[in-house]
């Protein structure tokens, strides 16, 4: 394990940028965080990442400066997240309201709100000093109940726990009851969230541009059956009827804690709350809607590939020999 880097003061140097590396919990970031810290050496620039990371950020990780979330939010002027579309949503939770850019690498699977690939990072961050991008804003769910209050830039989902009971509700809008949903789960998206959870239960594809907010009942018995699409200024209560299980609070994908039978969740749409670098928008915004489109196909990565002619696979895993026609395989 590296050295912890000393804290910082609480402002950088005039005139010395603050560049923040958020990364992913488990990949191994040691290479990006290496070609970051060298970049911003060359640049008279300074690299700041969060002490609860300093353990893997590898060898150079001692040419980072760690600080608690507070300064790091305060005064990074940009930020890189290293890890997939989880990692990007977390770093956009810290940086929520502050108009920080985030840039986002992809090192996980899919990526649809992360842009580039690790290999295309130093002539990002080259582009990103010249000024060469474009900010796209991201909306965000701010949620309040008895003993939570969070910040979502996918979804809120209210999630049966197995064995417990259904989620049954009573939904509002703008102070209008609207009707009750009983269910496996509501899901409360942004149109960022709208290719996730909610797109899995039949939700809509909203446009990223779009403000909106999209309700989606998951495997509904009875009421609200279809998803709603509302206006981003039009506040959602969401009131556990009596006869509902207790459900888990899920905040982009993460357990945030069982509500108790009673709770009420009120959720309102903020603009502008989070601030994405963008430097091919129409090229990512084409690669998202191809890798949603191969989401519904009913084939497993490895049989995907048959789909592409041999002469245009570049990253083919090498396949083991065929066996004789009459011999079966043997297993490992």
């Amino acid at each position: 394990m590296p050295p912890a880097a000393p804290t910082a003061p609480n402002d950088a140097p005039r005139g010395r940028k603050r560049l923040g590396l958020v990364v992913h919990p488990t990949r191994d970031v040691t290479e990006q965080v290496a070609l970051v810290v060298d970049w911003a050496r060359g640049h008279g620039d300074e690299v700041v990442g969060l002490r609860a990371d300093g353990a893997r950020l590898g060898e150079r990780g001692r040419d980072v400066v760690l600080v608690g979330e507070d300064e790091f939010t305060r005064t990074v002027d940009a930020v890189v997240s290293l890890g997939g579309d989880g990692t990007m949503l977390g770093a956009l939770r810290l940086l929520v309201g502050r108009r920080i850019p985030v840039l986002g690498v992809n090192l996980g699977h899919l990526g649809f709100l992360v842009e580039l690939e690790p290999r295309e990072l130093p002539a990002a961050l080259e582009r990103i000093t010249a000024g060469d991008f474009t900010v796209e804003p991201h909306l965000c769910l701010r949620v309040q109940s008895p003993g939570h209050e969070c910040v979502a830039f996918n979804d809120v989902a209210l999630a049966r726990t197995p064995g417990r009971g259904t989620v049954v509700a009573a939904l509002s809008v703008a102070e209008q009851r609207i009707g009750y949903l009983r269910c496996d789960a509501v899901v409360l998206a942004t149109p960022t969230g709208s290719t996730a959870y909610s797109y899995a239960a039949g939700g809509p594809v909203v446009s990223p541009g779009a403000d909106a907010l999209v309700v989606t009942p998951v495997a509904p018995m009875s009421g609200i059956g279809r998803p709603i699409v509302l206006g981003v200024d039009e506040p959602v209560r969401v009131e556990l009827l009596e006869s509902s299980g207790p459900p888990v609070l899920e905040v982009d994908g993460i357990a945030s804690g069982e509500l108790a039978v009673g709770s009420v969740l009120e959720v309102r749409a903020e603009r502008d709350a989070g601030h994405v670098i963008r430097l091919d928008a129409t090229g990512h915004g084409r690669r998202s809607r191809v890798k949603l489109s191969l989401l519904d196909l009913p084939l497993l990565p490895d049989e995907m590939l048959e789909l592409v002619p041999q002469g245009l696979r570049r990253h083919e895993a090498p396949r083991p020999e065929s066996p004789h026609p009459h011999q079966r395989p043997q297993r490992s």
